[in-house]
C-alpha cells in the first residue's frame, strides 16, 4: 500500500538531495544574512536570531548541522538565502538552505532505515532514511522533529 506524502527537496552540499515533509513546514522565506543577528557562544552551525512575523526565530545553517561545509563559506553577508520554518509543538526553527528545488509527492514506505556505514555520524540523528528517486539517486529524508529537538538548541529554546 502506498503511503504519498508531499516533500519539499533542496539541495545539499554539491550533490546531495534531502527532503522535508510539508507537513512540518510552516513557510518558505527569503532571507538577507545582514539581517540575522549573530549570538555569541552558540554552536558554529547556529547562525543567529532572526525578526519572523514580530518573533525571534533561531537560523540555523542546515549544511553545516549536517556535516557539510558551512554554506556561508561562499556566501557574502549581500547574498540572499532561503529559509525553512519548521515547527513542532508551538516551537519553530528556521533552516538556511542554499537553494530550494520542488515539492515532490514521495512514498514514505520507500524510506530506508540510515546506515552508519552511508552517512556522516553528524547526520544520522536527524535523518529517517533515504530513498532511491527515479533517476537512481539517493535522497536523504530529513526528521524535521529531531532537528528541532536536537539538545544543541535545546537549552535556547
Amino acid at each position: 500500500m502506498e503511503n504519498k506524502q508531499k516533500f519539499l527537496s533542496l539541495n545539499l552540499g554539491t550533490r546531495d538531495t534531502a527532503v522535508i515533509s510539508l507537513q512540518q513546514i510552516t513557510e518558505v522565506f527569503q532571507v538577507s544574512l545582514a539581517d540575522i543577528c549573530g549570538v555569541p557562544q552558540m554552536p558554529s552551525c547556529v547562525l543567529g536570531i532572526y525578526n519572523w512575523r514580530g518573533e525571534m526565530l533561531w537560523l540555523v545553517d542546515l549544511e553545516e548541522m549536517l556535516g557539510y561545509p558551512p554554506v556561508l563559506q561562499e556566501a557574502n553577508l549581500l547574498s540572499n538565502m532561503m529559509a525553512i520554518v519548521l515547527e513542532r509543538e508551538g516551537k519553530h526553527l528556521g533552516l538556511l538552505v542554499r537553494s530550494l528545488m520542488d515539492i515532490e509527492w514521495l512514498d514514505s514506505n520507500q524510506i530506508k532505515p540510515p546506515s552508519a556505514e552511508l552517512f556522516y555520524p553528524a547526520m544520522l540523528p536527524f535523518l529517517q532514511g533515504y530513498l532511491i528517486n527515479s533517476a537512481e539517486e539517493m535522497v536523504l529524508s530529513l526528521d524535521a522533529t529531531a532537528i528541532i529537538q536536537s539538545p544543541m538548541w535545546a537549552i535556547n529554546n
